[in-house]
């Protein structure tokens, strides 16, 4: 099947509006996307033409955007992209609509927390204590073996405090 698949890298322009329908939940908000330049003339960086998108959501994407998308947040929305033409009292509107696959927030405009959900949709909170963070790097004068000891002695220490 011939789709037309985008990745939109813009700002949530509205709150999300989430609905549990016959099919399942479905979520939808406005996506604005602006282009930015180098305009040489000013020696700076200038906002082009803004383009809005309505991004739809279904399922679980749905349910985690519905619960993680707030207005002004940056994210990255990639789907399928609808363009649509409809006539209105006399006149000709088109919309852009992307039927979204995968929505996240935009890491290189800030941080955010993942939490997994569990299988009824909502996000586990909580219920388990925090894992310290393993050790990645082998000091310097250290060997592999080393490193994996000490890995299990944190192991066991956190066993040790739940």
């Amino acid at each position: 099947m011939n789709e037309t698949l985008v990745c939109a890298v813009g700002n949530v322009a509205t709150q999300p509006v989430y609905r549990e329908l016959a099919a399942g939940p479905s979520a939808r908000f406005r996506l604005a996307v602006t282009a930015r330049y180098w305009d040489r003339e000013k020696n700076a960086w200038t906002d082009g033409h803004t383009n809005f998108f309505t991004v739809w959501a279904n399922r679980q994407l749905a349910t985690n955007a519905a619960a993680s998308l707030g207005v002004g947040d940056p994210v990255i929305v990639q789907g399928r992209l609808k363009v649509r033409t409809d006539v209105r009292e006399g006149q000709s509107w088109t919309s852009a609509d992307i039927d979204a696959v995968a929505i996240g927030h935009d890491l290189a405009r800030g941080t955010s927390a993942f939490r997994r959900g569990n299988a009824k949709g909502e996000a586990v909170g909580g219920g388990s204590p925090q894992q310290p963070e393993p050790v990645w790097e082998t000091p310097a004068g250290e060997s592999a073996d080393d490193t994996a000891d000490t890995e299990s002695q944190q192991q066991q220490e956190v066993a040790a405090v739940t």
